[in-house]
């Protein structure tokens, strides 16, 4: 547990009115995280959308209340102030306002940003006085898959009925996904998304979150290239520690925000696509 979340600890246990609203909204949002197999049908049949997508989504609501209740906790200044820096610099929204997507901001603010001395998070916030809120189990892991999740470039290697099948660069993991932007691709495209894993048992998929990043005007090659160098920039010996790290975080905590600011080529409604590598500004259309 870092300094902020001590900090917010102690406020919780020495105020009963201040964790009523965040148990009411943890009720709330519980209710659209599937339980069981019957519980996922009744999600499909009769609220007619993907049933981890919903959760997620629930999971996030869950998140940004958090988020704006703590905001005006001093333990949360260094967090307001990266996170309000970016929105002003970005004005999320997507296109044609924006190429910053609400999905990708707001996954990134909650999930991604570290402040502080302990360099913590949102989510990791949430996570350390989750006994105090009083929030569920399945919603606890629901939280936690999102925290440990992260923007990734893979590689679009077909399709399973309406399903997509990505193949993460570097690493070659396969996942079979479902894409809540509903864009489906074409086999060598590559994307830029964050994907997020089943919960427990329930599901045999991921969930592609945020509204895919095309990569376009560079191949494979380049991609891989780039992260390699990226990966032996971290001095880590574990490479897949060192890619999650240059994923998630980047070099500064605008890093990707930026390529994705300055990469913007085109969009259509389901995907945005993005031009150049993000250490080529000559490549980057929005760079001069």
């Amino acid at each position: 547990m870092g300094q902020a979340s001590r900090k917010l600890a102690h406020r919780l246990r020495h105020s009963r009115r201040g964790t009523q609203g965040w148990r009411q909204q943890a009720k709330h949002d519980a209710v659209r995280i599937p339980k069981d197999v019957k519980n996922l049908r009744h999600l499909v049949e009769h609220e007619g959308y993907d049933p981890l997508h919903a959760a997620y989504i629930a999971a996030q609501n869950l998140l940004s209340f958090f988020a704006e209740s703590v905001s005006t906790f001093d333990e949360f200044d260094a967090y307001c102030d990266i996170v309000g820096a970016a929105e002003d610099a970005y004005m999320p929204g997507g296109p044609p306002f924006s190429p910053i997507t609400v999905s990708y901001f707001t996954t990134w603010a909650l999930f991604d940003v570290r402040f502080g001395p302990d360099r913590e998070t949102l989510g990791t916030c949430l996570l350390d006085v989750a006994e105090l809120v009083g929030i569920d189990t399945l919603t606890l892991d629901t939280v936690q898959n999102f925290q440990v999740s992260h923007m990734g470039i893979y590689e679009h290697v077909g399709r399973v009925a309406s399903r997509v099948r990505l193949r993460e660069l570097v690493t070659g993991d396969v996942f079979e996904c479902h894409v809540a932007a509903g864009y489906l691709g074409k086999e060598g495209e590559l994307w830029y998304v964050r994907r997020c894993p089943p919960l427990r048992d329930l599901f045999n998929y991921h969930i592609i979150f945020t509204t895919p990043y095309v990569l376009t005007e560079t191949s494979k090659a380049d991609w891989t290239a780039y992260l390699n160098k990226s990966i032996l920039e971290t001095g880590r010996t574990d490479r897949r520690t060192a890619l999650y790290e240059v994923l998630k975080y980047g070099r500064e905590p605008r890093f990707w925000s930026e390529f994705i600011f300055l990469g913007y080529h085109h969009h259509h409604p389901d995907a945005i696509f993005l031009a150049g590598l993000p250490d080529v500004k000559g490549s980057l259309p929005h760079a001069h």
